[in-house]
């Protein structure tokens, strides 16, 4: 079972792939994205149509947040124990750096919080 936050943790990490796949990717061979945890596709609000190396991000960020060994967590910048490799560590920063700003301009100023702490 899913505590609170580990639920918002990871929708909203399908939210940021999810926007940054139709900003950067268009329309490029989207399929919808399916999760092997049971308890991740009840947090898919909507039909999440991404590209195959968006879908390969989500599905290794959701993997990572189950095996998360803190309680709670912390934010991963300012987690001691890093568990993303180098390259996905990347991809995540670029998706955060186009999503981020994105739904802020949009009204979601909770997200701003996260970017100034």
């Amino acid at each position: 079972m899913l505590s609170r936050k580990e639920k918002r943790d990871i929708q909203i990490l399908i939210r940021f792939v999810h926007i940054f796949c139709r900003e950067k990717h268009g329309e490029d061979s989207k399929k919808p994205f399916s999760s092997p945890f049971e308890e991740v596709a009840s947090l898919i609000e909507r039909e999440v149509q991404l590209c195959e190396s968006c879908s390969e991000l989500l599905a290794y960020g959701v993997r990572k947040r189950f095996r998360c060994p803190h309680n709670p967590k912390p934010m991963c910048k300012k987690c001691e124990t890093q568990c993303y490799s180098q390259d996905y560590k990347q991809r995540v920063r670029e998706v955060m750096r186009v999503s981020g700003p994105y739904l802020i301009k949009r009204g979601r100023l909770d997200l701003l919080y996260h970017y100034l702490v």
